[in-house]
């Protein structure tokens, strides 16, 4: 199978059967093998009903239903777990994104050589405000944290070979990330293509103001697990050694401060390098203690899904 197409979706029954249309004529017209693969987010619409009808009519379309709305990172999981193509294309289910773009994205992986091409929506159609500005800086600061220089990492048409997809875990609201996530496995040949970015033709945006708070959040945590994921004791372990060496500096000093200079000054309970000392050497303790379990967990911890499959449709 050359492609598989993943769409997460969330409440876009009116533009399922278009956008099943667009997508089906190009793959057509380029003679590709594909399957199409739709994730019901816990849709309250009639967006199942749609992509039940869709898969008895057309054998390519398959459907995840979930039990209840996960988010995109759980729904791109499911959809990378099934998928069967060479390479994987993901896109929102909008129209915005625009289907003609598949084959040439599919050429790049195939081609050129890329383990992973992003999209770049350079010309946008949405509010400056709320949605232009905010990601501009959003992929400014994931620039600057991950390394990874792509323009848009919020763009939702993106082309994986399969080994990629195969390779990482989605998890959590990472799908953000993935870029970054796949160069943390090895796949560092990433590159990126200008997109066309349509206006929304149907409903409304289901992603506020807050994804971008919870986008820096994550990128925070993405920063730490690419630079110590796989060995949280080397930040925990030298800070709560620094920690312990400067408790037991400020010990030292009030000891000999005591027995030896000064045996006649007030208590050394009653003085703040007491504090100071204890303080640091209680934190050095439980930061490395911290950096010690983190080891043990990393070494323990087994990759499970967490999220509820309802139904599925399609062979």
């Amino acid at each position: 199978m050359n492609i598989s197409i993943v769409i997460p979706l969330l409440n876009e029954e009116e533009s399922l059967s278009e956008l099943y249309r667009w997508i089906a004529s190009v793959m057509q017209s380029n003679g590709f093998l594909y399957e199409l693969i739709f994730i019901d987010d816990g849709s309250t619409d009639g967006s199942w009903d749609i992509i039940e009808n869709l898969s008895h009519t057309h054998p390519e379309v398959k459907g995840i239903r979930f039990q209840k709305n996960y988010g995109k990172s759980q729904a791109l999981h499911a959809g990378f777990t099934l998928a069967q193509g060479d390479v994987i294309i993901t896109m929102d289910a909008d129209l915005q994104d625009s289907p003609e773009e598949i084959p040439e994205l599919y050429r790049m992986i195939t081609e050129n050589g890329f383990d992973l091409v992003s999209g770049w929506k350079k010309k946008r159609y949405d509010s400056v405000i709320s949605k232009n500005l905010p990601s501009k800086l959003f992929n400014y600061a994931a620039r600057k944290t991950s390394g990874v220089k792509l323009h848009d990492f919020n763009c939702g048409l993106k082309a994986y070979k399969k080994d990629v997809v195969k390779s990482i875990e989605v998890t959590g609201e990472m799908h953000r990330y993935i870029p970054v996530l796949a160069k943390n496995a090895g796949f560092s040949n990433i590159s990126e293509k200008p997109v066309m970015h349509q206006a929304r033709k149907y409903g409304t945006t289901k992603f506020g103001a807050e994804r971008f708070i919870r986008g820096f959040l994550d990128l925070i945590t993405i920063w730490f697990l690419s630079r110590f994921g796989k060995r949280p004791m080397h930040l925990f372990g030298a800070w709560g050694a620094f920690m312990l060496f400067v408790g037991f500096c400020f010990a030292l000093y009030l000891g000999v401060d005591k027995l030896f200079i000064n045996p006649s000054a007030r208590l050394i309970t009653a003085r703040p390098e007491f504090f100071i000392a204890l303080t640091a050497m209680v934190l050095g303790s439980q930061l490395f203690l911290a950096g010690f379990l983190g080891e043990l967990i990393l070494r323990s911890k087994k990759a499970s899904r967490n999220y509820i499959v309802k139904e599925t449709v399609g062979s």
